[in-house]
This record gives C-alpha cells, structure tokens and sequence, in this order.
C-alpha cells in the first residue's frame, strides 16, 4: 500500500533476532514506503543518519511524552512554526520497534533520536492484541501503532490512508494463525527443539 510519508520502524536486536513473526515485519510487508532499521545505539547508523540529513525529508520521533506534539488534537503546526517546516518536504516518522523497556535502551544509546520533533497519537481503540497482554490499555504493537498514525495523519492533511482495513487485518490474521498452531502442538517450541536433537 503506498502512502506519502516514509515510515521506518528502529528495531531492537532481540526482535530482530528472535521475532521471525513480528508485527513491525508485517507493517513494512504491507506498506511500499517503509523499512526497518535494526539496531540499539543509532546515532551514528548510516542509513539513519542519511534519512535525518536529507534536506529533502522532515524526519519525526513517534514517542509520546510532554515535549511530543499530538496529531490526533493539534496536527502539525504551520511553516515556520516551533522550526516545523514541511513545505515540499516528505515526512519520515522514525517508530521504536520493541517493548517498552527495550525502548528506552535504545533512546537512551541513541540520544540524538530526542533531538527530533517528536509526535504522538492518542488511540481510536484500545489494543487488539489478543495473544498478548499488554502493559496499559494504551500501548499498542508496531503494527496497530502504524495504522493509527495513518489515521492521524490522515484527519490532519498530511497523507491519505486508501486501505484502512489492511494493516488490522494482517494483524487479526497473524493472531488467528499463532492460535491455530498453538492448538495444533501445545509446545510448538519445545517440538522444534526436541526434533533438532
């Protein structure tokens, strides 16, 4: 699915490594202008630094917080603004692809992503992660985090959002499918281990 803004998830190592599944995989499989950069310390990341440097992009943090601009309530504010300027520019949302905790190493090691504009959403819905819990009814997986800021940005002037179906159908599928494998073998894990010896 295309969209106007360029949306790159930064993945923590231990999702990258052992997630084959993920939900920040199944976001970029489905959205053409998206990517996944992995890693915990960033700054110096070539690829990241060439996407902060292009004066051609406005580069953006999705990370709530009191310093966090909320798109649901406020958008994005006019040129000039605050030192927003996205006249002519693409917008490159940077996401944390990890749990909470890890999220906060990879902010703490990557100190430079705080010295982005930082954005924030407040949520249509609650999670529809039904396989697992999340800490608070606000968090959300990388994958339903991406289709509410499409709808934000969308509600705000900055992007369209054609399918807005798409990305939670993926995500209902992947779920409905880890449950139908979890009832075909109890221990599908420990199975896979037993047979490698």
């Amino acid at each position: 699915m295309p969209t106007q803004t360029r949306i790159v998830l930064l993945m923590h190592p231990m999702e990258w490594r052992d997630e084959r599944c993920t939900t920040g995989r199944i976001t970029c499989l489905n959205l053409a202008n998206s990517e996944i950069i992995q890693g915990i310390a960033l700054d110096e990341n070539p690829r990241l630094r060439a996407l902060i440097d292009d004066p051609a992009n406005f580069p953006v943090l999705l990370y709530p917080g009191r310093e966090a601009r909320n798109l649901s309530a406020q958008g994005l504010p006019d040129a000039g603004e605050d030192g927003w300027n996205l006249e002519g520019k693409q917008l490159v949302v940077f996401l944390i692809d990890s749990t909470w905790a890890c999220s906060k190493a990879i902010l703490r090691e990557s100190p430079g992503l705080l010295c982005l504009p930082r954005v924030m959403f407040e949520p249509k819905e609650p999670s529809r992660y039904y396989i697992k819990r999340q800490p608070k009814p606000w968090c959300l997986s990388t994958l339903e985090a991406t289709h509410e800021l499409l709808l934000a940005l969308e509600s705000a002037g900055l992007d369209s959002y054609p399918d807005k179906t798409r990305l939670i159908d993926a995500f209902m599928a992947m779920q409905a499918y880890q449950v139908e494998r979890a009832a075909a073998s109890p221990s599908p894990r420990h199975l896979s281990r037993r047979t490698a010896d």
